[in-house]
């Protein structure tokens, strides 16, 4: 039977670009989805579909599009626009990219709703949830953050803890806070709808379905199972529903109520696989419902409690077809140094700012899979560990094998290879790609199936090794210069590139676009993993001619990878001036400008490295009801959520003429409780001390390219 394969990743939220950490999970699916399709089950090429979609959902995109004047449509697609640049950067070929708010997922979704509440799981309370007062509205669990209940980890979202692992109520959380207000959301009432966990149907099934041998990494099992408890007694009911306003998807027959984003979102695989099967001319309910239909499902380890425990519960019991043939594929974070990236650090990488460096996607592609393994490990970025690499394995081994030995066959042989090969020649094929007697193509095939891409890589490597001893034993520069030796030339050289050919098969599930050159340079119109086994490997090359070799790839320059990282502002340190000369004379006395405050006392340094002045971006401006002189000031300072700011500049500004500025604050500043709410700081402006000769206030703006949460030093 041929296998089927419906392949997805994780749907990035639609409220930013890409980071480093979504290229590495896409390339690592990518590179399993274009093994896959060099297969062949009974003679037949594997079908294989990967798709992926953006999650737009949730009160975040709303209130970002709010901000900005357009619909949360509008912000959604200007986020997509900028999808591709990536992709394509990177050479991951998604068949399939689309939205979670389309017509499909609305169908989806609401159909699998309507399953689970026929089959008595959807159950509705009167439950406390978290109100913002200062924004008015109920706030979703992502839009909340504060201490773990269960590991104390600070900065948390209100749904699950991204340390732990562990999922819990956002009223379970401690020192709650909203990311947009700042303020502490209070509690009030209100009727949700719930997915019903805790009944005892879904222990069964989750128990059963984890321990499916195949079904994902027993380091997850180990783990889901003591979310389970022995008896299902640490499941909790999953509320599935949000009050309106929220830009998500209706609940059926429930005026008001929308679906929570994290129900919606895992529904958009199904979602883009149909819009995907529509536009191709393809039956998506036959696809799914065929015996031979597998979905591999590649995530993070932050999100397992969602597809791990919420996701298979919701499909089984709303009889979908897919959930007996999920496998779920879960990886670790990518590091930096060992260090969990970070701006401020030093130790983050912007996957544009290594495309605008020029340097080579596939350096990237390669270092990421020889890091991988199947386990839920962290992959570690090292600097030197990556040119090193790089140089050694893709110069110094893959590269070297052609470059040395192309050139001879143009110029002696008119670019043709050898019609036959000698003993010697074909014993040495036989050592690089057997071990122990068996074809390594069988090995290294069982790794990429299992996402061993460090151990496929590795004996990959052997191979070349092996090659690159053949070479420089045989010395085909040497044997150049001797007309006797030709024919030995002509034998060492093809050898040599049969074996450069088998690498390239080899490696174009890591490197596609080089494999495209290979294949360019050797003349195949296509190449396949049956190429490696068997006669396979001389048939079709043997007496071949062959076209004019170029460069493929070049060195990694150990500069480049310097400009890589994301480093902090330095601080400017002026350097004393010269005085001039006439400094030196007795001074007239100063005179002060009129309405010019005079100067504070004099302080030492230490006194002003106290105050933490940081860069804010006023993210949004509104009028105090019953104040006069205040405006309420919302701040991103860069530190991964929201304060609330009251200051008095209401005579000098218009709300809407401060949205979208920069400001500077002053960020440890105690917080102050006052009649309006709680402000969080003091945003600094500039008056002069006689409103008549002086008059109004000046909001300081820094010079544009400043971030916000620089710090003015």
């Amino acid at each position: 039977m041929t296998r089927k394969l419906f392949v997805t990743t994780a749907l990035p939220y639609a409220n930013a670009a890409f980071h480093i950490g979504h290229m590495m999970e896409y390339i690592q699916a990518d590179i399993w989805v274009r093994f896959q399709r060099m297969q062949a089950d009974g003679g037949k090429q594997r079908e294989v579909h990967f798709v992926c979609a953006d999650d737009t959902h949730g009160t975040p995109i709303m209130i970002a599009a709010e901000k900005e004047g357009i619909t949360p449509q509008e912000f959604v697609a200007k986020i997509a626009a900028g999808r591709q640049q990536y992709l394509d950067g990177f050479h991951i070929a998604f068949d399939n990219w689309y939205s979670t708010d389309s017509p499909e997922n609305v169908e989806l979704s609401q159909g699998i709703y309507r399953k689970l509440r026929d089959a008595g799981l959807i159950v509705t309370k009167t439950v406390d949830r978290f109100f913002d007062p200062v924004k008015g509205m109920f706030l979703a669990d992502r839009n909340i953050k504060g201490e773990c209940p269960k590991c104390g980890a600070k900065d948390q979202y209100g749904d699950n803890c991204e340390v732990c692992g562990a999922a819990y109520q956002p009223t379970e959380l401690v020192n709650p806070f909203s990311v947009f207000t700042g303020s502490t959301p209070i509690l009030k009432p209100s009727e949700q709808y719930f997915f019903a966990l805790s009944d005892p149907r879904c222990y069964t099934f989750l128990k059963e379905w984890l321990n499916t041998p195949g079904r994902l990494q027993s380091e997850m099992v180990n783990k889901v199972s003591e979310w389970l408890g022995e008896a299902g007694e640490k499941l909790a009911d999953w509320d599935i529903s949000r009050d309106a306003p929220y830009f998500g998807i209706p609940i059926p027959d429930a005026p008001g109520k929308f679906f929570y984003v994290w129900l919606d979102a895992p529904v958009g695989y199904l979602a883009s696989l149909k819009n995907y099967c529509s536009k191709n001319g393809m039956d998506f309910d036959a696809l799914l419902n065929d015996p031979a239909t597998e979905q591999v499902h590649f995530i993070g380890k932050d999100i397992v409690s969602f597809h791990l425990l919420f996701w298979p519960a919701m499909l089984n019991f709303a009889q979908h077809p897919i959930i007996d043939k999920l496998k779920v594929n879960v990886h670790g974070h990518l590091t930096v140094n060992n260090e969990k990236m970070s701006k401020s650090r030093g130790t983050g990488i912007s996957p544009l700012r290594y495309l605008d460096l020029k340097m080579n996607p596939e350096w990237l592609r390669y270092y990421i899979a020889f890091k991988l393994n199947a386990k839920v490990e962290d992959l570690d970025f090292n600097g030197e560990d990556f040119v090193a690499r790089v140089n050694s394995d893709l110069i110094g081994k893959y590269v070297n094998i052609a470059s040395r030995c192309a050139g001879f066959i143009a110029k002696k042989f008119d670019g043709k290879l050898a019609a036959t090969l000698s003993p010697q020649a074909q014993q040495w094929i036989s050592r690089a790609l057997t071990n122990d007697g068996a074809e390594r193509q069988a090995s290294i095939a069982h790794h990429f199936e299992h996402r061993e891409f460090g151990k496929a890589l590795r004996e990959i490597m052997e191979i070349a090794d092996i090659t690159n001893q053949y070479v420089d034993e045989n010395k085909p520069w040497i044997l150049a210069k001797d007309d006797s030796k030709i024919a030995e030339l002509h034998d060492v050289c093809t050898a040599a590139l049969i074996l450069f050919r088998q690498l390239t098969i080899l490696l174009s599930p890591v490197l596609p676009q080089v494999a495209a050159r290979v294949s360019e340079f050797l003349n195949d119109d296509s190449i396949s993993w049956a190429d490696t086994t068997g006669d396979a490997v001389y048939r079709t090359m043997l007496g071949r001619t062959i076209g004019a070799y170029s460069h493929l790839m070049t060195r990694v320059d150990a500069k480049m990878v310097d400009a890589l990282f994301d480093r902090p502002a330095a601080p400017a340190i002026a350097a004393p001036a010269a005085a001039p000369a006439a400094a030196l004379a007795p001074a007239a006395p100063a005179v002060r400008d009129p309405g010019v405050e005079e100067l504070a006392p004099e302080i030492k340094i230490d006194d002003f490295t106290k105050v933490d002045l940081r860069i804010a971006k006023i993210v949004n401006c509104e009028h105090v009801d019953g104040s006069d002189k205040l405006l309420r000031l919302t701040l991103d300072v860069g530190e991964g959520r929201l304060r609330n700011v009251f200051s008095g500049i209401k005579s000098a500004y218009k709300p809407e003429e401060l949205v979208g500025k920069l400001t500077v604050m002053v960020a440890n500043l105690a917080p102050r409780k006052m009649k309006f709410g709680v402000s969080e700081g003091m945003v600094l402006c500039a008056s002069g001390d006689d409103e008549k000769v002086n008059p109004g206030l000046y909001l300081l703006e820094p010079w544009p390219g400043a971030q916000p949460g620089m710090r003015i030093s």
